[in-house]
């Protein structure tokens, strides 16, 4: 796994979005960002701003800290490169 912080968030973003079964455009909708912009935070791509982890932990019924957690590896949920 990446010990890049963008990478690690993002691939904890995508474990937690497709354990409740939501595509990016359902997060996207019910958070208020752009799908665009979600699948580049899950890919690692975007330096995500604070009231933006704030949006999508809220979109997803949980506390901001949650998203903080490394991804579990047994998910199945590989690194990718940036």
């Amino acid at each position: 796994m990446s010990s890049d912080p963008c990478s690690v968030f993002g691939l904890r973003l995508s474990e937690i979005r497709k354990s409740k079964g939501w595509s990016q455009e359902r997060l996207a909708t019910e958070s208020g960002l752009a799908r665009s912009y979600v699948g580049g935070v899950e890919r690692g791509q975007r330096n995500i701003a604070l009231r933006n982890i704030c949006k999508l932990a809220g979109a997803l019924g949980l506390s901001p800290s949650v998203l903080f957690v490394p991804p579990d590896p047994s998910k199945g949920v590989s690194s990718r490169p940036h």
